[in-house]
């Protein structure tokens, strides 16, 4: 199994953001899964791959080439990905992994998480997604998407889509033991 992640470019203020993601990308490895990230060796993203690549584990990068060309990428890769765009970068990391958990990041972060949703949304995939809410780092988004459900904006079945927690075992245990929600046509024309 393949866990794709995504994170910050930069550590953040508090040092147990770098201490997750490092965590993160050791577990991962000792329960056999392979890291799918964004192929740099900086901020939470360099400490996942560093984590994994620390145990033995499998990690593959997938770099813009663009960003190859800044030299962030991490040297020391199971395997790097080049690709011509960011869009190419989601939709290749999508490809190689199996499930999708989130770290704390900023606007690119976010990005790729609700794209992932969405496509789980539209039926494009069936894998799980998760927050590992690190420090609560994620509380006030949690209360956002569910404020959209309160407020007609997001049906409860799509909710389910995402999983939720502090904890990296229980988070990936929910990974493992996922089973994707019936989702029915997305919408109708008379709803439209």
């Amino acid at each position: 199994m393949n866990i794709c992640v995504f994170c910050g470019s930069s550590f953040g203020t508090e040092p147990v953001f770098a201490d997750a993601a490092r965590e993160l990308g050791r577990t991962l490895a000792d329960r056999g899964m392979g890291i799918v990230y964004g192929g740099p060796n900086v901020g939470l993203m360099g400490a996942v791959a560093d984590g994994g690549l620390e145990q033995g584990g499998t990690v593959i990068g997938v770099l813009p080439v663009f960003l190859q060309a800044k030299e962030i990428a991490h040297p020391g890769l199971t395997d790097l990905v080049l690709v011509d765009t960011m869009h190419e970068r989601k939709t290749r990391m999508s490809d190689l992994s199996d499930a999708v958990v989130a770290l704390p990041g900023g606007f690119g972060t976010l990005e790729e998480l609700f794209e992932m949703l969405t496509w789980g949304q539209l039926g494009l995939h069936q894998k799980p997604v998760a927050l590992l809410n690190v420090a609560g780092f994620f509380d006030p988004l949690v209360r956002f998407i569910d404020q959209m459900v309160i407020s007609g904006f997001l049906k409860p079945v799509y909710r389910d889509l995402l999983i939720v927690s502090p904890e990296i075992p229980s988070l990936i245990d929910a990974l493992q033991h996922y089973e994707p929600p019936v989702i029915q046509k997305w919408i109708g024309r008379d709803e439209v």
